[in-house]
């Protein structure tokens, strides 16, 4: 099937609450503008290069997410026109985000990843440093950050009974930080994997890539 065929035969099984973000990392402009054309305005993209350079070439009405793990001196080429930031592990990340926000007067909406696989591989901050964050002064002082929700990355493995206790553990963290920071509003976990259980579990955002644009390419 088509990028065409893919895109719209995922969007007609997800609920009308649930956003499609278009994983689109390594994949060229041109099944980014089939998409496009398609009627989808979310891509996420892993590397901040490879989001700024499509940013360049693309229509201006797409809402970049940057998905992947986030390298704080890198923070400054996406500042400019990111959309949503979804991998914020740490205060001092959150902080370089509202460094350079501030610099372009915009306010950068982010997601909290929320550790809830095993694998060593996966990063993300505990409930516990979360919760003391949204709690501390200095969080209070950040102007140009809007924290608006959680984001999770279940361990790859296809014991979904593991899979599913994660993202409920993501669901009840989510439900419990919303007591001290109510604009909490945004539930990022569920790939093409697995991307039905996670809405069943709570998600509203879903990522999805190969489902849509095929296979990698990856370039050694």
């Amino acid at each position: 099937m088509s990028i065409k065929d893919n895109l719209n035969n995922i969007k007609s099984k997800l609920p009308q609450h649930v956003a499609l973000v278009a994983v689109s990392k390594t994949k060229p402009v041109s099944d980014l503008m089939e998409a496009y054309t398609a009627g989808q305005r979310i891509f996420g993209e892993n590397k901040i290069q490879e989001m700024a350079e499509k940013f360049q070439e693309m229509p201006k009405d797409i809402k970049w997410h940057m998905i992947g793990h986030v390298q704080r001196n890198k923070v400054k080429y996406m500042a400019e026109f990111v959309n949503l930031i979804h991998g914020v592990d740490s205060f001092k990340l959150l902080n370089e985000i509202n460094k350079q926000a501030k610099k372009h007067d915009r306010v950068i909406d982010c997601l909290f990843q929320i550790k809830i696989a095993e694998e060593d591989s996966k990063f993300g901050m505990s409930k516990d440093d979360a919760v003391a964050l949204l709690k501390s002064e200095t969080f209070k002082e950040l102007e140009n950050v809007n924290v608006v929700g959680l984001m999770g990355m279940a361990t790859f493995t296809e014991d979904m009974a593991l899979v599913e206790k994660e993202f409920n553990y993501l669901k009840s963290t989510f439900n419990e930080l919303q007591t001290c920071h109510a604009k909490l509003k945004i539930i990022s976990m569920g790939m093409s994997g697995d991307y039905q259980l996670a809405i069943d579990c709570g998600s509203n955002m879903v990522r999805v890539g190969s489902s849509i644009f095929g296979s990698r390419n990856y370039i050694n």
